[in-house]
């Protein structure tokens, strides 16, 4: 009983127990925060990757695929058809990228990957990285709807936004082509000849002005305006924001036959606003814009091709990875482009198959199976975790080391305890040996400082296990507080593209994080405990006397 009461006199009467206590509390929240943060990241980009990997990819060595996709689908079916919901056939291909951005032109290397967006849809959710399916947020507030309904399956058709943008681009255009033309004209000298009656003037006529131009045409006097007028929903400042019902007898320019999902990262980036210190993304390409996308015919001896392609939608997965890399192409397109459709037969081949199973838990056996089926010289059968194992392998990594290193700060408050407990057995060597000679045992002493120390990881443990998860719960208007603090974004939704801090609190994690700490707490206080075990009560009187 004495063990209780004096382990209750020291924790409510000593400041340095609340110390130890304090210090405990911080690194167990520190970590559980820490923890539960990147537990977030990680599920999302692990969620991400696999959406658009699938569950199991069968991959051929070359870049000129196999042929006949059905064919390869129908023996994909007889050996696992059991364990499978959905398959699509796909084509991955390197190449290039070119448009026109501010009389530039802008060239990046990307992975093209032909899909067939229905079939790419059933094997993981393709909508919701696509930005017409999603409204655009800012600050909490929607500047934009979303442009397609959610029910409605991926396509190659442009939206209506898009089909007025690509309109107005049409008729600027012409009105461009129309101004060179006539300014060519008036350029050239004249052709009359003088005869001794009569002299003409070959001196040119000069070219009317832009302002001129405009003042004769409403419809450039509409352009002029939206051009003039800052755009409250932050649209491209290049792009005229035109009233499609005024623009009369204007037909839109034909489609290219190619059909894109470009990535986010590859038309667009980042910049700070002067005005506001806010960071937006600045388009450089839009839907309804046309590159030109460059790859490798199939052969033995590859030769380039290109082909011109119409921006359908913009892709958004939220890992820069694909998002800087990635094109989705039309599967017929991109087949025809590379010279891989059959003309006897009319059959394309391919150089993927993706596979959504019905139980994800079945994916090693689907694969030996798999493997036993799809020759190994021509194909490699893999399950997305196998496939992207090196960066999965360095977020475990990066994880586990930073769990060592925030250890390392419940590790500092038990050297803490430990420096506190040799004090308290100094200061108390006299009470130690009246206790010892009123018949305290040895082990009876001990069990007050081991006592002691449980107490404090237990107090501090529960402390910062109550103080991280509100912490977590609540971290998104803590990020807002430090954000209207600061007057700085802590967490730009349009950089990471998540609309709020992605987090999950591991219930086994919390409980490891509180136990570390108050093992830490108990063995920092065991030296000590033994030292004022070992006294003997007559050297502790006479040393106090």
């Amino acid at each position: 009983m004495y063990i209780l009461l004096l382990c209750q006199r020291y924790l409510q009467t000593r400041f340095i127990a609340l110390a130890s206590i304090v210090s405990v509390m911080l690194g167990v929240a520190t970590m559980i925060v820490v923890n539960s943060v990147m537990s977030g990241f990680s599920t999302q980009m692990k969620d991400r990757i696999h959406t658009l990997l699938a569950d199991v990819v069968i991959e051929t060595h070359s870049m000129d695929g196999v042929e006949d996709a059905e064919l390869q689908i129908d023996l994909a079916r007889a050996v696992v058809g059991d364990q499978i919901q959905a398959i699509t056939p796909s084509i991955e291909v390197f190449g290039l990228m070119s448009f026109n951005y501010g009389g530039q032109f802008v060239t990046q290397p990307i992975t093209l990957v032909g899909i067939d967006p229905v079939g790419k849809s059933k094997i993981g959710p393709l909508r919701e990285f696509l930005d017409s399916y999603n409204p655009i947020s800012r600050d909490g507030k929607i500047v934009r709807k979303a442009l397609r309904e959610s029910s409605e399956d991926p396509g190659w058709e442009l939206t209506q936004d898009a089909l007025e943008y690509r309109k107005t681009q049409a008729e600027l255009q012409k009105w461009y082509s129309q101004q060179q033309e006539l300014s060519k004209e008036l350029e050239q000298p004249s052709s009359v000849v003088a005869t001794p009656s009569t002299v003409v003037s070959a001196e040119p006529q000069p070219v009317p002005s832009k302002d001129q131009v405009v003042a004769d045409n409403p419809f450039l006097q509409e352009i002029e305006t939206a051009n003039t007028e800052k755009s409250a929903t932050d649209k491209n400042p290049f792009i005229p924001d035109v009233n499609p019902d005024q623009i009369k007898d204007v037909d839109p320019a034909e489609l290219m036959e190619g059909r894109l999902y470009v990535g986010a990262g590859l038309i667009s980036f980042p910049y700070k606003d002067p005005e506001t210190g806010e960071t937006k993304i600045q388009m450089m390409a839009r839907p309804g814009d046309d590159i030109k996308v460059s790859t490798v015919l199939a052969g033995r001896r590859p030769e380039p091709t290109y082909f011109s392609a119409t921006i359908v939608d913009v892709f958004k997965s939220g890992m820069s990875e694909y998002d800087s890399q990635l094109i989705f192409c039309d599967l017929k397109t991109l087949q025809k482009a590379r010279g891989m459709i059959v003309p006897e037969t009319g059959k394309g081949a391919i150089t993927t198959l993706q596979i959504k199973l019905k139980d994800y838990n079945q994916a090693p056996i689907v694969v030996d199976r798999l493997r036993a089926a799809f020759p190994a010289s021509s194909f490699q059968v893999r399950t997305w975790e196998q496939k992207q194992g090196p960066l999965l392998a360095a977020v475990e990594v990066e994880s586990a080391i930073l769990n060592v290193l925030l250890f390392l700060i419940i590790a500092v408050a038990g050297f803490g305890i430990l420096a506190i407990f040799c004090m308290i057995v100094v200061e108390k060597t006299r009470d130690i040996g009246i206790l010892m000679a009123l018949g305290a045992s040895s082990r009876g002493v001990m069990s007050i400082f081991l006592s002691y120390g449980l107490a404090l990881g237990v107090v501090g443990s529960g402390m910062g296990v109550v103080m991280g998860l509100l912490f977590v719960k609540y971290i998104n208007e803590v990020e807002a507080g430090i954000t209207w603090i600061t007057g700085r974004k802590v967490f730009d939704e349009t950089i990471y593209y998540f609309p709020e801090i992605p987090t999950m609190v591991s219930p086994m994690m919390v409980m490891w994080v509180a136990f570390g700490a108050m093992v830490i707490a108990v063995l920092a206080s065991v030296i000590p405990a033994r030292r004022a075990a070992a006294m003997n009560p007559v050297d502790a009187l006479r040393l106090n006397g």
